[in-house]
């Protein structure tokens, strides 16, 4: 994520700190309730402990653990999607 943060403030300091805000809400959300979200599509065999969601395009996945949850990965919705 921190590429993406370094990318998006040499456009607008302001932007990625807005961007890393949303992202960090949405995680805060999910680790409340870590079923909120959807179960992620690109994730091969889903038993729905994978699930996902879109912050300023950006395509977070996540794994749902007994006490906690896994930040699996964070790609650009541009990006070519890839399962896993």
């Amino acid at each position: 994520m921190s590429k993406a943060l370094k990318w998006i403030s040499a456009e607008s300091i302001q932007g990625a700190e807005i961007v890393e805000k949303n992202i960090n809400l949405k995680l805060n959300q999910a680790s409340l309730n870590p079923y909120r979200f959807p179960p992620d599509k690109l994730k091969i065999n889903n038993s729905g402990k994978y699930r996902c969601f879109v912050a300023h395009s950006y395509l977070v996945s996540y794994m749902v653990k007994e006490t906690e949850i896994l930040i699996l990965r964070i790609r650009h919705i541009k990006q070519k999607p890839k399962g896993y």
